[in-house]
């Protein structure tokens, strides 16, 4: 074996469709390698790699494991995947590290709604491919059908290399798959294996074998192959690497699986590298293994090409770029649906969040969420084989039983046209305004931030802050607060004040452009949608079609295969969740259904998923689209849809138009020291008095409540007040108009003796069709608000418009509502502060109150009272 193999070996993985024969192929290869003495089968749970209980239990392949093939020329690391659809994301993440695939498919079932999934990530990650079509033994398997399946659903250029076809008849398959394999086969009557290798490399032939992996058929001719058209990649000298994987080895180590691909690895040599949230690591090598299978080897050093798993990296993920490789393409497939996690009463759910989180780290799909509000823990996965897996898994690891509920889909969001958002956050002294463009981009592009703003206009420090500010947050869209998706994020401009703009500034100003730019855009919802192939009987194919129609799914003319009407098309997921079931049912079993999840595109029925969630975008505060601005000395909010009357910088969509005046608040960010300065170069010295004789605030009881207050307006919150206060909280509890109206009449007579703008504000928008109202009693506007519309909304929006020119004060005790108010920079008065005012400013109503605390005769009489006036008596 050459020095040069040894220091750079191939990588090449099987990949399949479940139960197509994978594991009993690889079975085969290392037997007939020489690198197991007996085989294993997966019926009789004893294959080489499939080591786990769990796939030992359930005859599947779920983890990714490793062996070593010493070939006479060649020594190969091959990787087996698994083949079910649940666990896709094991697969992908190989692929970013391999240099060879070997596709396997079952002859008696022939191209795979899986298979295609497979044949497009090849095709993304761009690796060249074998094809091995096993189960060749079986009744029912012809290799004319299944080349006619690769060349028309797939359209892989696939050539036969059966050892029994003739040399020439084996170039004129070659010729036919690639131009220039095609000109040297015209000019010299054979095509050389140099040539062969090349268009494998390029992606232009892929050389087709057929056999069975269980009886050892045609398991050479692959083997020979792989050694004779396959050509080692070139390494650079520099040192970097790819993981593709994390796992943990039998006492617990942190094991990081990577590709060396460039230059080599040295046992306690340190490592530089940043983790997911981009701080910096600087961690030693602890250990280099080589596995195959459950065995491994340690080295001192591995060069380019190899493949390891080292110990000692704490912060690393699958897909992360090490030395001078890059990060790899975000994976493709994702999951689609999530679940609750419901624990033992006796575990803590906090507890048992970071021990989850160690599973979400080996396995970066798995993905944990925690739910503050609900202090719940949500899972997002790809299926029900992969929930059974995982609480095995978890019960196996920390000795806890789980189970989930039935699941949600996990709905995206997306826009149709390009938007411009605008973000300004300029309280007392801070200040950082950022405008960015959004744009849609074509379904499964996922979001891409650029940053096309001149260092002129912001220095680069602050746009590379911006953009990191824009990848560290999960960014929700306005329909139903899903995350967004198929976005071009690009900034365009922005703002810094030299001595007040500190770096959280720009973050609190990114994350409200991107929520205004969404406010402002005609949003899409989007779903997942499956791709489907249905194999049934032909007196059923209507029931079928007409139940895809039903979904709102769509399909291709029926096709005929093998005796029976081969149905394909794409669906919504949520329809087809259990119709696998509903198929066997109606066909007597003889119905067969396969699909994947093929990406996200607009949901069917967008507007009951919308009712449905009932999201307020404006309420969601943590995601506010408002910005904050500055006059007066003291910060102001300012609605969403009022930003561009504000923004300091002009807009990146259009051109303000130069002979039309644009009146724009100028807000300066100075301190008491530059104010000085300015007033002293203006008109002079600051006199000072030396002396002046103290004076004394009025203590509370003796403050009064003049008898008239200019402009003023008090807003307050109904229902809130209502539950707030004692005695007019007992009266709802027995009949709530009642309550209303005791609350209106105690706000007349204080409107009577204040001459104030009184607004009462009453919440109705869950009342089914209520339109909403406005009247006016005894010069006290009252308000009950739409359905749709909160009193919360209603009350921020209000308080906002005539906070500008009136003097206004919020009554309530609702802490959102007072958060709000003080963005607006409105006076917040509680219910218990607003109560006690009124028992100071008018003493009857003092002694109104008094009586609806003495106890239930005087809430009797009310009651009494109210019943005699509905029945007229």
């Amino acid at each position: 074996m050459s020095e040069q193999m040894k220091k750079n070996p191939l990588c090449a993985a099987l990949l399949a469709h479940v139960d197509a024969g994978k594991t009993t192929l690889c079975e085969a290869l290392l037997y007939r390698s020489g690198m197991i003495g007996s085989l294993g089968r997966v019926d009789h749970k004893n294959a080489f790699l499939d080591t786990h209980s769990l796939e030992r239990a359930r005859g599947i392949t779920i983890f990714s494991k490793q062996a070593v093939l010493r070939l006479p020329d060649r020594e190969i690391t091959l990787l087996d995947t698994p083949g079910h659809v649940d666990f896709s994301a094991e697969m992908e993440r190989t692929l970013q590290v391999l240099d060879y695939a070997v596709l396997v498919i079952s002859g008696t079932d022939g191209v795979q709604a899986h298979t295609r999934t497979l044949w497009r990530l090849l095709e993304r990650y761009q690796v060249p491919a074998f094809i091995f079509v096993t189960k060749m033994d079986l009744p029912g398997a012809d290799k004319e059908t299944v080349l006619r399946g690769l060349s028309s659903q797939l359209k892989i250029p696939c050539a036969d290399f059966s050892p029994e076809l003739s040399p020439d008849e084996r170039y004129d398959a070659c010729a036919m798959c690639a131009e220039s394999l095609m000109e040297e086969y015209l000019e010299t009557g054979e095509i050389s294996d140099p040539s062969i290798t090349d268009a494998i490399a390029r992606r232009e032939l892929v050389p087709c074998f057929f056999g069975s992996g269980l009886r050892m058929e045609g398991v050479d001719q692959l083997l020979d192959a792989l050694s004779r058209y396959t050509k080692l990649p070139e390494y650079g000298e520099a040192f970097s690497a790819r993981v593709f994987k994390i796992s943990r080895d039998a006492q617990g180590g942190r094991l990081t699986h990577l590709k060396i691909t460039g230059g080599s690895l040295k046992v306690r040599s340190l490592l530089r590298y940043n983790n997911e949230n981009g701080e910096k690591r600087e961690e030693k090598i602890q250990a280099i293994r080589t596995y195959s299978g459950e065995k491994f080897t340690t080295s001192e050093e591995v060069g380019a090409g190899s493949v390891c798993a080292v110990l000692g990296l704490s912060s690393t993920w699958p897909g992360q770029g090490l030395g001078e490789a890059s990060e790899a393409k975000k994976p493709l497939l994702e999951p689609v649906l999530s679940y609750r996690i419901v624990l033992p009463p006796e575990v803590d759910a906090r507890t048992m969040l970071p021990k989850l989180r160690l599973l979400a780290e080996e396995d970066p799909l798995l993905r944990i969420v925690w739910h503050e509000a609900l202090q719940e823990i949500h899972v997002q996965l790809m299926g029900d084989i992969q929930i059974e897996v995982l609480c095995k898994l978890i019960e196996e690891r920390f000795d806890v039983s789980i189970t989930v509920d039935a699941g949600r889909i996990l709905y995206k969001e997306t826009i149709a046209d390009p938007v411009e958002g605008v973000g300004h956050f300029e309280p007392l002294r801070h200040y950082a305004e950022v405008h960015l463009l959004l744009e849609p981009l074509p379904q499964g592009s996922g979001l891409q931030f650029t940053t096309d703003c001149s260092e002129n206009v912001l220095d680069r420090n602050w746009q590379r802050l911006i953009l990191t500010h824009l990848v560290e947050k999960r960014h929700l869209g306005v329909l139903i607060g899903a995350p967004i998706t198929d976005l071009r994020i690009t900034l365009k401009s922005g703002r810094a004040h030299l001595k007040h703009t500190e770096g959280g500034d720009f973050r609190q100003a990114t994350y409200r452009a991107v929520r205004q730019g969404l406010m402002k855009a005609k949003s899409v919802l989007l779903e997942p949608w499956y791709q489907f192939q249905i194999l049934l009987p032909s007196e059923h194919l209507g029931r079928a079609m007409s139940d895809i129609r039903m979904m709102d799914g769509s399909f291709d003319p029926p096709m005929e295969q093998d005796g029976l009407m081969l149905l394909s098309g794409t669906a919504p997921v949520i329809c087809m969740r259990n119709y696998a079931r509903d198929l066997s049912a109606y066909t007597h079993g003889r119905g067969q259904l396969s699909c994947f999840v093929s990406g996200y595109a607009p949901c069917h029925n967008a507007a009951r998923v919308m009712a449905e969630t009932d999201y307020d975008p404006v309420a969601d505060l943590e995601n506010t689209p408002d910005s904050v601005f500055c006059a007066h000395g003291a910060g102001f909010n300012v609605r969403w849809d009022k930003v561009q009357d504000y923004m300091h910088l002009d807009s990146c969509l259009k051109e303000r138009q130069v002979d039309e005046p644009v009146v724009r608040q100028r807000n300066l960010n100075i301190d008491d020291k530059e104010l000085e300065a300015i007033m002293e170069r203006e008109f002079g010295p600051i006199r000072r008095r030396e002396y002046s004789a103290p004076r004394r605030s009025p203590t509370l009881h003796e403050r009064t409540i003049p008898d008239r207050i200019k402009s003023q307006h008090l807003i307050v919150d109904g229902y809130n007040v209502i539950f707030a206060w004692e005695g007019l909280r007992e009266l709802a509890q027995h009949e709530l108009e009642l309550a209303r109206e005791e609350l209106i009449n105690l706000l007349i007579n204080y409107h009577g003796f204040t001459k104030c703008e009184l607004i009462v504000v009453f919440d109705a928008y869950k009342t089914p069709g209520n339109p909403g109202s406005r009247t006016v009693k005894d010069g006290v506007h009252i308000v009950y608000t739409a359905q749709g519309e909160t009193g919360d909304r209603y009350i921020e929006q209000l308080a906002n418009d005539i906070g500008k020119n009136h003097n206004v004060r919020v009554v309530t005790s609702d802490a959102l509502v007072q958060l709000s108010a003080l963005r607006s920079g409105i006076l917040r008065v509680s219910a218990a502060e607003f109560e006690q005012e009124m028992m100071r400013t008018n003493e009857q109503i003092a002694a109104m109150l008094r009586s609806l605390r003495a106890g239930p005769d005087r809430m009797h009489s009310l009651i009494i009272r109210r019943k005699g006036e509905k029945h007229g008596s």
